[in-house]
């Protein structure tokens, strides 16, 4: 193992905080620690909690205290807890570096082998201890059990196509050993939507086969409206989307409130595992309570003060009018930015069915052509005030892979050199209108499919048809729900598409580069590749640019690589291909995005990346750190 890596992914022992009975219960759990219905602080906490640092982010020691709301504007958004709690296995740091968590720590051998080392004395919300016993029973009973997981083992339990050994060491500590290195196994826990390889096995035994009468599990499943013990089983144990109040978790609130409902409270877990510097347990918050309703009056709420904490489904329209209501309203807007590759990007599709547009599109030349073409500058203008930046669909500046001339690679606003380049392409035949004719005589006219969410895309595309029209091609733009829209770009049937941009715009060298392969039927610029990929060439078909398969041989040297030299290697290739490629085509990036905070909230960060991955939203600021002040 390279020092490269052990200094990444060692195991990492924080020291211990001595909590002991001097420390200050929350007082909402007073009256339960009095009572004894729960134990004081000190027996809550694991034997070495994890001391959450705050000289590096300037945070200040806080009380605890309150409840604090949020808005959502649907069912499945509670979801966004387990993102914004973010505890996890192993996590991202707010300086994206991976690190123990809910673990003491982790080793790892070869790139292959990955030892995890379980907190002494670390407890489920319940009180019940956490232990190897519910990474066996995830192994043994749900991973690998038909009727729970029809479809195999997640894909960051797979390298090359292959399962790990795994062992229980002891009560403590569990072993996953490949044959191959599987550099994706860490990132599968740390994502926002983590591979879960443990469940409280104490909780749900109760709703398995292996530990009860299949008859009476199944006659309760059906009382209970469900399919079978199997729906029930997977139903009641999520811990992503978590809809049972009565599952254990080791997130820092859980929930307590029966679905559905329009206000969904989560109170704190009595034995989360994080501490501030002084030892006191974390969260300082009491509760966070969820309110649901639709997401198009958000803005609206949010502006007269119905929300302590809010970003989602709040865009950069909303900008002002959120800020004329901060002091009357006793709150703060914070410009954090956007942290995905580019705000708006179109796509074309590499595997369109029209053989005369499909030959255009794999030409990186009309690629290049048509994206200088486009007037970034004006974009930035017209949408966003000039105060995002222009720039191609890659890493942002915040990224420690990024280079400053792929970032402005093929982005330049120069009419003439598109229309020259257009010219070589054997493209100079225009009709009377001034557009330009395809070798087969039809005129060139694109049309670009959205899943029609976005208001700001429509206006983009009214820009940019205008920008086309000086290159001589007519663009035309067309609103699909969201899974036609997909359905049609994978059938060939869409020329291109205009969405949001690739989600690595704070990528480090230890995340997965998959977006920049073609690897997924999802990809809207080679669906049909990526779906050769994923299936293991059982449909699809194969890539049939050069660069696209590079791309795809890079990809598999990451999943084999042992070392952060190498995947800084592998990232940094892929990165000049896809942009020189020009494969996606970027226009703005590091939009403000707008976080509106209750002016009594402490903690929250000035500034920040407001991003999926790796940063999950707020999660890596550490929410629970977050306080009131009084």
């Amino acid at each position: 193992m390279t020092a490269a890596l052990i200094a990444l992914l060692q195991v990492t022992v924080l020291t211990a905080v001595q909590a002991d009975t001097a420390l200050k219960e929350p007082p909402v759990l007073e009256p339960q620690v009095k009572s004894g219905e729960l134990p004081p602080m000190k027996e809550r906490l694991p034997e070495n909690p994890l001391v959450v640092d705050f000289d590096s982010s300037g945070k200040t020691i806080g009380q605890y205290c309150c409840s604090l709301e949020m808005l959502m504007g649907k069912a499945k958004d509670i979801r966004m807890m387990t993102v914004y709690g973010y505890a996890r296995l192993i996590g991202f740091t707010d300086k994206y570096e991976l690190k123990p968590d809910i673990l003491e720590g982790f080793e790892v051998e070869e790139g292959r082998i990955f030892t995890l080392k379980i907190r002494k004395g670390h407890k489920w919300s319940d009180g019940h201890p956490f232990t190897s016993e519910d990474f066996r029973y995830y192994w043994e009973d749900v991973a690998n059990n038909e009727e729970l997981s029809r479809s195999g083992l997640p894909q960051v339990l797979l390298s090359n196509g292959k399962p790990p050994v795994f062992e229980v060491i002891d009560e403590y500590t569990v072993r996953y050993t490949w044959e191959d290195p599987n550099p994706a196994f860490p990132l599968g826990l740390a994502y926002p939507l983590a591979t879960y390889i443990y469940k409280p096995a104490h909780f749900m035994k109760q709703y398995h086969v292996n530990y009860n009468d299949r008859a009476e599990l199944e006659k309760q499943a059906e009382d209970g409206g469900f399919r079978n013990w199997g729906a029930m089983h997977t139903a009641l144990g999520r811990q992503y989307r978590p809809e049972n109040p009565d599952m254990p978790t080791l997130q820092p609130w859980h929930n307590t409130t029966e679905g559905p409902s329009k206000r969904v409270v989560f109170k704190r877990n009595p034995f989360y595992h994080r501490v501030d510097p002084n030892g006191q347990q974390l969260p300082y918050i009491d509760e966070v309570v969820l309110l649901h309703g639709s997401t198009d009056i958000v803005p609206a709420k949010t502006g007269a003060g119905e929300s302590d904490l809010q970003a989602r489904y709040l865009r950069f329209d909303n900008f002002t009018f959120l800020k004329e209501g901060e002091e009357k309203q006793g709150y703060r807007v914070l410009p954090w930015r956007a942290g995905i590759a580019s705000q708006i990007s179109i796509y074309p599709n590499l595997n369109f069915k029209d053989p005369v547009w499909r030959d255009l599109f794999q030409n990186r030349e009309f690629r290049r052509a048509i994206s200088i073409g486009i007037n970034r500058a004006e974009l930035n203008e017209q949408l966003y005030f000039g105060l995002a930046k222009v720039g191609g669909d890659t890493v942002l500046e915040q990224s420690p892979l990024y280079n400053e001339n792929l970032a402005h690679n093929w982005t330049q606003h120069d009419p003439e050199l598109a229309n020259k380049m257009l010219d070589d392409l054997g493209l100079s035949e225009r009709n009377d209108q001034g557009t330009r004719l395809l070798p087969d005589g039809r005129p060139m006219e694109i049309i670009i499919e959205s899943a029609g969410e976005s208001t700001e895309q429509t206006d983009a595309l009214e820009l940019i048809r205008y920008h086309w029209e000086q290159i001589g091609i007519r663009s035309f733009s067309r609103s699909l729900q969201r899974d036609i829209h997909r359905r049609r770009f994978l059938t060939g049937e869409t020329m291109m598409t205009i969405s949001k941009g690739l989600n690595i715009g704070l990528a480090t060298p230890d995340l997965n580069p998959e977006e920049l392969a073609p690897v997924s039927p999802a990809q809207p610029n080679w669906p049909v590749w990526g779906q050769y990929t994923q299936t293991g060439g059982k449909a699809g078909e194969p890539p049939s640019l050069p660069s696209a398969k590079r791309l795809l041989e890079l990809y598999e040297l990451w999943r084999d690589s042992t070392n952060f030299a190498e995947r800084e290697s592998i990232w940094s290739e892929m990165l000049e291909i896809y942009s020189e490629e020009v494969f996606s085509i970027g226009t703005t990036r590091e939009v403000i995005q707008p976080v509106v905070v209750n002016s009594k909230l402490q903690n929250v960060p000035q500034e920040g990346i407001w991003a999926w991955s790796p940063s999950s939203f707020f999660g890596v600021y550490r929410p629970e750190t977050f306080w009131f002040a009084e």
